[in-house]
């Protein structure tokens, strides 16, 4: 790494330009991480909820801090795509329901209508702005972030237009639609084993920490940052205060349930935290994919446990620091399988333009409803996350759904 590091001339003043921070890059990711050559590099530690960040989630947050205020969409002309993050619609889903045969009324949250084309696009910008309020960043430092997509579209988006630089590192499962979009705002993109746990020193986690040390040691100042998604404040909070918000006035507070999948668990424990303090009737069910093992009580984990899956964006083999697992009142799990199945009908039936894990999220609430017996007195809204685009190539595809064995759904 040494040898990595001399090979850029030392610079007088603090960020390196995009072309620089690349190429370091490109060679951070060439070599295997060697702990005895980058004793700086360290992984982060990643147990749950901690109490500081809890302390946020409340109505009386910690002296000192003061929650932004909330951003409303444009009625006319936006100055940039950051005015549009957010303010998601909420639609009926009549169609799917008689189709499912099912009672209670059925809501869907629909955040492929924000600007970037997911939930995620709320903490990149969350996570950049509270950055840039403690003065821990300025335009031209250079971003690095570990993500499965959709949090690197968000970041990619608004460091095009803040003037930041992007890295993203990215397991090789993910889309190739994910990637060309980010490409498309100038970050450069670095592919990890699907494999490598969380942990392990090829990990997509890992090698981001690797490339800001880098960066960092070759300027001599902080000018690259890992956000770090799992840990974030901003990540909670973002959920807290314009999700669940959001999802309360549009409902009048009247849903009964809310059904939501969980990736890092900052979208579920954010919302959940605002819509138990004020509306305490509604129930909170999580969904969480077979190989994954955010879901409690830890025996739902065993089919499958740590096995690889195809649905992209949720669920992890540790617990992030902005996931509160008790958030959820109930826990299920999901499949590839239903998944798409499911998927495939909020497209057919309802033509919403979601992806894969809005499937997970509907078969769950299907699920739940049968399980409890719910009828027309209930109120099920669902969060569905992303948008079709990142998977063109993937379940929307006959031939990509046959070759990995998913030949045989049916549609609804």
């Amino acid at each position: 790494m040494a040898m990595l590091l001399r090979s850029l001339p030392r610079r007088c003043f603090a960020s390196l330009s995009r072309e620089e921070a690349f190429s370091l890059a490109h060679k951070v990711h060439a070599v295997p991480y060697d702990k005895v050559k980058e004793p700086t590099v360290k992984c982060p530690v990643y147990e749950g909820l901690t109490p500081e960040l809890n302390q946020l989630l409340s109505p009386s947050p910690p002296a000192g801090y003061t929650t932004p205020p909330r951003q409303k969409r444009p009625t006319k002309v936006a100055n940039n795509a950051l005015e549009l993050v957010g303010n998601t619609p909420m639609i009926r889903l009549d169609r799917l329901r008689k189709v499912l045969g099912v009672q209670p009324t059925l809501l869907g949250k629909c955040e492929y209508f924000s600007a970037g084309g997911s939930v995620k696009d709320r903490i990149a910008l969350r996570m950049i702005e509270e950055a840039e309020r403690a003065g821990l960043c300025k335009p031209g430092d250079t971003f690095i972030e570990a993500t499965s997509g959709n949090t690197g579209v968000g970041l990619c988006m608004a460091g095009a237009i803040k003037g930041y630089n992007v890295i993203i590192t990215l397991p090789q499962k993910m889309s190739g639609e994910k990637v060309n979009m980010m490409k498309g705002f100038g970050a450069l993109i670095l592919r990890t084993p699907t494999e490598a746990a969380w942990n392990a020193d090829d990990s997509h986690i890992v090698l981001a920490q690797r490339i800001k040390e880098a960066i960092n040691k070759q300027t001599g100042s902080t000018t690259a940052h890992v956000l770090d998604q799992y840990a974030n404040k901003g990540n909670v909070l973002a959920h807290y205060d314009t999700t669940a918000e959001e999802i309360l006035e549009q409902t009048e507070g009247k849903l009964t349930h809310l059904v939501m999948t969980a990736g890092t668990g900052g979208t579920l424990t954010g919302i959940s935290k605002k819509i138990k303090e004020k509306a305490p009737h509604v129930t909170i069910v999580g969904v969480d994919p077979e190989g994954s093992i955010l879901a409690v009580p830890d025996n739902l984990n065993d089919k499958n446990r740590l096995q690889g899956y195809h649905v992209e964006g949720i669920g992890y083999d540790f617990i992030p620091t902005v996931l509160e697992q008790a958030s959820a009142d109930v826990w299920l799990k999901s499949n590839d399988h239903d998944s798409f199945k499911f998927a495939r009908a909020l497209i057919r039936h309802e033509g919403l333009c979601i992806g894969g894990s809005c499937g997970s999220a509907m078969h769950g609430a299907y699920d739940y409803i049968k399980q409890a017996g719910l009828g027309t007195d209930a109120t099920v809204a669902v969060l569905f996350a992303d948008s079709t685009r990142n998977y063109m190539s993937k379940f929307l595809d006959d031939d990509w759904l046959a070759k990995n064995g998913f030949g045989d759904i049916e549609h609804l």
